[in-house]
């Protein structure tokens, strides 16, 4: 049974919507000026993280949900089923919406499905999301969507540094310019284009719409799915629950001074947000600090934190 954190390197993607602030915040490696997304506890075949240290160093983050599922309490399921990302969305991005499971398997080549949800770590003052659309009907949807109504029909909303957004398949969605934000979701990469503000990539061609199969999905009328953080304070850190949901359950460990969990869990993904401090298990002490994304494995038992730092943490 291993009894310490199992650390992972990330990657990062392009892309158009792109920016600087994974290097400058987070001091990773990065030499593009376009980096949008960092995958940072992914075993998604498009984007898998590596160990980065201990016994099982070198390997991707699906072969130890292939040939260690013991790691993870043994869980069923052919894939790792959750995906945590860090987004710099330095314009805005395009507005998307994403399948439930069962219309992303029959169309989709048997993908997952996409529920996501969003924890905003910083925002420009003013900064914004699309989260919902105003249509009432199927039809009132087609008809704004095609006579380009977007004005009309996006629902925009105001965001600040510390905002929790549940966002279920079904929701059309975008983050805007300045927004910057750790996501956990279903481990897919199926996301349906609706708008893309008319756009042309470096070499002049526009990105492609998927308008059939966003309507297909689309939750008429919108349904909106309010968050209330529910904050514990326990001896040296505050525990902040955001949602428990079908797909995950995410919470915000602020630690203060030093204080100990039990991991009681199939696995724990934790990312640092801010400070730095260490893991204590019975198997030694292990650095954190802002960036570091890990896994903490089933069996790991009792550990501790120390220090002065803040998670997102999240299960499945």
């Amino acid at each position: 049974m291993l009894k310490q954190p199992i650390f992972l390197t990330p990657l990062f993607q392009e892309r158009i919507w792109g920016g600087t602030k994974l290097r400058t915040e987070f001091g990773y490696p990065i030499e593009s000026e376009l980096t949008g997304e960092c995958w940072a506890v992914s075993a998604h075949p498009n984007g898998q993280s590596i160990v980065s240290s201990g016994q099982y160093e070198g390997k991707t983050l699906g072969n130890l949900w292939s040939d260690h599922r013991e790691l993870f309490g043994n869980l069923e399921g052919e894939v790792f089923p959750l995906l945590t990302k860090i987004l710099d969305a330095n314009h805005d991005l395009s507005v998307q919406v994403h399948p439930n499971d069962e219309y992303a398997n029959e169309h989709e080549n048997g993908e997952l499905g996409k529920a996501e949800c969003w924890y905003v770590i910083d925002c420009e003052p003013d900064a914004e999301i699309i989260f919902g659309h105003t249509a009432e009907t199927k039809e009132q949807l087609i008809e704004m969507i095609e006579s380009g109504e977007w004005n009309e029909l996006l629902r925009r909303v105001k965001v600040k540094p510390g905002d929790f957004f549940y966002v279920p398949s079904g929701t059309i969605h975008a983050l805007c310019s300045g927004v910057l934000i750790l996501e956990t979701q279903q481990s897919s990469d199926t996301t349906y284009r609706v708008y893309d503000y008319d756009r042309v990539d470096q070499n002049g061609q526009k990105r492609e719409l998927h308008i059939e199969k966003s309507i297909d999905v689309t939750t008429v009328p919108h349904r909106d799915f309010p968050v209330t953080p529910q904050t514990e304070t326990i001896q040296g850190a505050a525990i902040t629950t955001f949602i428990k949901e079908e797909y995950f359950s995410v919470y915000k460990w602020n630690v203060t001074t030093s204080t100990t969990f039990e991991q009681d869990k199939p696995f724990l993904i934790g990312s640092v947000l801010k400070g730095a401090g260490e893991i204590i298990t019975e198997e030694g002490s292990f650095p954190i600090k802002k960036g570091t994304h890990f896994i903490l494995p089933s069996g790991l038992g009792s550990f501790e934190i120390k220090g002065e730092v803040e998670l997102i943490v999240s299960h499945s």
